[in-house]
């Protein structure tokens, strides 16, 4: 018989995070029976951290990870393409810091995780005090509201405020935690929530070679409609599969970073730093890059191996995308605190931003203002589409003029009036479409932040759409199906690629003019028109049936035959 021993599953190491008081206000201590200390947290102490949480990683970025970024401007090794993003989005994090647009349209769900001591009180319902300060932060800056609300089985409304809020509280019964209530807050948009995975494998693929295989398929399927680079988290193992899900999410924020990197036969969790290397080497060598091919998918890996029961092999994936928008928080007696992120990202952009790197002005992989391809949009859609015939994939635009905007429920609308009978909307001939859906616009600005949505979810549209005579021009982010490619290629249709993340940079200088078009009763997914003036772009599948993606899933990486077979 084995002795007892335990363990936590999950044995966190002290971090170095460092944090910045908010407040003593709400926080106090008492004294209890046998001589304890409580610390007591008022409702508003914790609808206060709430608020100011949701503002900051609306707003602001962790140092490490706009250093990251900055790593790429100065890597002779990253493509054009990679420095470009790289580029923008660091503009994005400079535009975002001034607290008016936030660093991306799809402001996400607001998730809230809390371990609560032994020794804290706190009158009534936490969960109810944490989701009015989802509410606070939610109704007054210019976020999006994004939650749909079930009424019927089939019917959504949106809930007008972003409520429901994901918040899980828990006991922490630790020693040396009693007096102590620490939190972590995400924003978690839809694509890169999109993009958390669960593969239900066998102890088959317990060694290297088979591991190796198994995750390039996987790491290559994620694609770029989660604005890479990304923070990826790898998770083998796991008690139960929801548990490999949640640990896989939290890796990504690099919560577990202070993990211990060796097991134990008490069966705790801990980082393979080693396959951590060799995961990341791989990311570099798949040629997807930072959206638009090149070295940069990923900023790091993260690989955590959990125990499992002997019968399962849950293997869980999940990113944090270029709006990496998490902060730790705790209250203690000496206050309520929350993780410092960079109030000044401006420091990370290089002296000049707009004519360096210029290697190339033929629109291909360039990255100075003479490097795309100049699309005027006021033009008819035949010259358009002419022009746009005349340059290969992944080939840089700076497109100029009008633009229809259009999303999910737009397009479901749009097929129902096309099986009806009706007509294809003259919009959708007469101008590309841009799928997209905009956050709040503040005062004095012509636009919300206002990035693009994830292309994927309207490819079953554009066949039907293109042979009507509309979408014969899109734009979005992300890979797509083969149904695209080929309706592209049948049609005389263009798909190009719009950087995910830099939402705050095109609001503010790209996007000149914002008007509502049809479906206005549904709020950020109505049918709107913008005038946009150098907004940066790239032919991703093209007329001709090519498709910058179309290689990138394929697996490079095979496991040897035994010698003899």
């Amino acid at each position: 018989m084995a002795d007892f021993l335990y363990e936590d599953l999950l044995p966190i190491g002290d971090a170095t995070t460092e944090y910045r008081l908010l407040t003593t206000e709400g926080v106090s201590t008492v004294e209890g029976p046998d001589g304890r200390t409580f610390l007591t947290v008022e409702p508003e102490a914790l609808r206060l951290l709430t608020e100011t949480a949701l503002h900051d990683i609306s707003h602001y970025l962790r140092t490490d990870h706009l250093t990251q970024l900055a790593s790429i401007l100065d890597d002779p090794e990253a493509s054009n393409n990679d420095k470009f993003v790289a580029l923008d989005l660091l503009k994005n994090a400079n535009i975002a810091a001034a607290g008016v647009l936030p660093m991306c349209q799809d402001t996400g769900t607001a998730i809230v995780m809390g371990k609560r001591g032994q020794q804290v009180l706190t009158p009534g319902d936490d969960e109810q005090a944490i989701s009015r300060g989802v509410y606070d932060a939610f109704t007054k800056l210019n976020l999006r509201y994004s939650q749909m609300a079930p009424v019927t089985m089939w019917d959504e409304k949106n809930t007008g405020s972003n409520l429901p809020a994901q918040v899980e509280l828990y006991a922490d019964t630790a020693k040396g935690h009693e007096n102590s209530y620490k939190f972590l807050f995400m924003a978690k948009g839809g694509g890169s929530a999109n993009k958390s995975y669960l593969f239900q494998e066998t102890k088959a693929i317990l060694n290297p070679d088979s591991m190796m295989q198994f995750l390039e398929a996987k790491i290559r399927s994620l694609g770029t409609a989660a604005c890479p680079p990304y923070h990826l988290a790898i998770v083998v193992g796991g008690t139960s599969a929801e548990f490999a899900l949640k640990t896989a999410k939290y890796a990504s924020a690099h919560y577990l970073d202070e993990l211990p990197t060796e097991g134990a036969i008490t069966g705790r969790g801990f980082r393979d730093h080693e396959l951590e290397k060799k995961v990341f080497e791989l990311t570099q060598k798949i040629g997807i890059g930072a959206q638009f091919g090149g070295k940069y998918f990923c900023h790091d890996v993260r690989v955590v191996r959990l125990p499992r029961h002997g019968a399962s092999l849950p293997v869980a994936i999940a990113v944090s995308c270029s709006a990496d928008r998490q902060a730790k928080a705790k209250i203690t007696p000496e206050g309520i605190f929350l993780e410092q992120l960079e109030f000044n990202p401006g420091r990370f952009l290089p002296e000049v931003t707009d004519t360096q790197l210029d290697a190339e002005t033929d629109g291909i992989s360039g990255t100075g203002k003479g490097a795309a391809v100049k699309i005027d949009l006021t033009k008819p859609m035949p010259e358009i589409l002419a022009e746009l015939s005349k340059h290969p994939v992944k080939t840089r635009l700076s497109l100029t003029g009008p633009l229809v905007v259009a999303r999910d429920i737009a397009h479901a609308k749009i097929k129902e009036r096309l099986d009806a009978g009706e007509e294809m909307p003259q919009y959708l001939k007469d101008h590309p479409v841009y799928y997209a859906g905009p956050a709040k616009t503040p005062e004095g600005l012509a636009s919300g932040s206002f990035g693009p949505t994830t292309a994927g979810r309207m490819d079953s549209y554009v066949e039907q759409f293109q042979a009507a005579g509309g979408s014969m021009v899109m734009l979005a982010k992300g890979n797509r199906s083969k149904q695209v490619t080929d309706a592209c290629n049948s049609h005389g249709g263009f798909y190009l690629g719009s950087i995910g993340g830099p939402a705050a940079r095109l609001a503010l200088d790209c996007i000149k003019k914002v008007e509502v078009v049809e479906y206005e009763e549904l709020g950020m997914e109505a049918v709107w028109k913008i005038d946009v003036e150098d907004f940066p772009a790239f032919i991703v599948v093209d007329d001709k049936g090519n498709d910058f993606f179309a290689h990138t899933g394929e697996v490079t990486l095979t496991v040897g035959k035994r010698p003899g077979l």
